[in-house]
């Protein structure tokens, strides 16, 4: 990992040279289980009557240690799936079997979610990531196969004189994994990924979600065996890289993507940014900075993780490389980068199977996102003001982060500087919107009203007209009516003269 900055850890976790430290998040994990005793103890006991075990596996155990246990609980047992179906059609307020195929059943009760999955010990054919369904006899043998070792602990729901008894396992050493905050495979790495490629995607998702380091080892597996990437299809790849881009630290993630290799495959246009500064260091570090504009806009981000904004901080640049040219004594210059930007990224999200919506408000951020630096300091015209919100629309809040995301530079008063321009920018716009309806700006007449007055049928014309009307409005802003129509008249004279 090249990430220059070091980060707090994101979890309160002791530490690992602690001797009391392992002892400290097994309590913390018990804990968290015994607050669901009411609702998991009748469970437990349904799968005891019938001979069976019970599990909570896992991510909830890991997260459980790290005191941030959530709705969603998975668990293994040794029960086949119609026993599973059985129990929890007793047991739970809804269940549903769509997995059963899998070996899972699921199920809700006050609020929790609950999927429980028969043992596994699947084969895999090392040419897709479908495994051959086969149901295991062992916890052992079902933590193996998991993708990490601090996924693969487990605690078991067992029952003592008819009470709830939780007791730990952790055959492959996953507590102090995540003591450690380190990302490793319960099996050789390269047999893992050669199982399931996916799982190095999920590397790259738990850096970004749990701020966890892989180990030497995973590092060196993901970057010698990138290409068997490809095997994955776009819409799993797609879902791995919304939660990877949705953590807490997705700069992170991505750089472990670009790191190892395996982002050149995905998201090429990322690794690309990578260009070599000229000698006199007349450009910043593309691929860094875009890093850096990613972070700096979720730090801005008000209401929870936006997607759409951090992707289009993550892409802001990425026309670049394409439009790179070397100035006459020195230096670079990048010039429309953000209109060959946007068709990039539209590109790119389209590939990945992104719905339109996201697809073209990417797009357009990034097409957007240089608009306020063609303006000089403090000399925004009304008219310009105007367009500016217009051509933004809806995506102006996120705009206004990306905008100021992208404000990076070593000189600490030309940071400044343009903060504060964005600051004039922004009290412009709130003045105007204090006079007009900047959000709807519309032509002075409709349609309807442009036809009576030209005495046109609905056409080609007409649409004219409006776009006329249209520019008119964002030039000068709202005309009295007597006003506009002598404007449109002059203008349909012109074009007809």
């Amino acid at each position: 990992m090249t990430t220059p900055e070091t980060y707090p850890q994101l979890f309160d976790l002791p530490s690992p040279d602690d001797p009391h430290a392992a002892a400290a998040l097994l309590a913390r994990a018990q804990g968290a289980v015994d607050k669901l005793s009411g609702l998991l103890e009748p469970l437990a006991t349904l799968f005891h009557e019938r001979g069976e075990s019970l599990y909570l596996v896992g991510g909830p155990v890991r997260d459980a240690m790290l005191g941030r246990l959530g709705n969603d609980l998975d668990f293994t047992t040794s029960a086949r799936p119609e026993v599973i179906a059985g129990i929890l059609g007793e047991w739970g307020e809804k269940t549903w079997d769509t997995g059963i195929e899998f070996g899972t059943v699921s199920a809700v009760k006050q609020g929790q979610q609950i999927e429980i999955t028969t043992f596994r010990s699947d084969l895999y054919d090392g040419v897709t990531r479908n495994p051959e369904v086969t149901f295991g006899d062992t916890l052992e043998g079902d933590l193996v196969r998991r993708d990490f070792a601090c996924n693969a602990m487990a605690i078991e729901l067992s029952l003592v004189s008819g009470r709830m008894s939780p007791a730990f396992h952790d055959p492959v050493g996953g507590l102090d994994d995540v003591l450690r905050q380190r990302l490793d495979t319960p099996q050789a790495p390269e047999v893992s990924f050669r199982d399931d490629p996916l799982r190095m995607l999920r590397a790259a998702r738990f850096v970004s979600q749990l701020g966890f380091s892989v180990a030497d080892r995973v590092f060196g597996a993901m970057r010698d065996m990138a290409g068997e990437i490809d095997r994955i299809t776009v819409e799993r790849v797609q879902a791995e890289l919304d939660k990877l881009m949705l953590g807490a630290r997705p700069w992170e993630g991505m750089d472990l993507l670009v790191d190892t290799g395996i982002a050149g495959h995905i998201l090429p246009e990322v690794p690309a940014l990578q260009l070599e500064t000229d000698e006199h260091m007349q450009h910043k570090d593309v691929y860094r900075h875009s890093l850096t504009v990613l972070r700096q806009a979720t730090e801005l981000e008000d209401g929870g993780p936006d997607l759409e904004l951090r992707w289009a901080a993550l892409m802001h640049d990425i026309g670049k490389p394409a439009t790179r040219a070397v100035k006459e004594g020195g230096g670079v210059s990048f010039h429309h980068h953000e209109v060959v930007g946007a068709k990039m990224a539209r590109k790119r999200m389209r590939a990945l199977k992104y719905p339109k919506h996201v697809v073209e408000d990417v797009g357009q951020l990034v097409y957007l996102h240089m608009r306020f630096h063609g303006f000089g300091e403090g000399q925004w015209t009304d008219s310009a003001v105007r367009r500016y919100v217009t051509d933004a629309g809806e995506l102006l809040p996120r705009l206004h982060k990306l905008v100021r995301a992208d404000s990076t530079t070593r000189n600490a008063k030309k940071a400044k500087r343009l903060q504060r321009t964005y600051d004039h920018l922004e009290e412009r716009i709130e003045e105007l919107a204090a006079k007009e309806d900047l959000a709807r700006v519309r032509p002075d007449l409709d349609g309807n009203e442009i036809m009576s007055i030209l005495g046109l049928s609905p056409g080609p014309d007409v649409g004219r007209a409006w776009s006329f009307m249209k520019e008119l409005r964002l030039e000068r802003g709202s005309l009295e009516r007597e006003e506009a129509i002598a404007e449109l008249k002059r203008w349909w004279e012109q074009e007809n003269a």
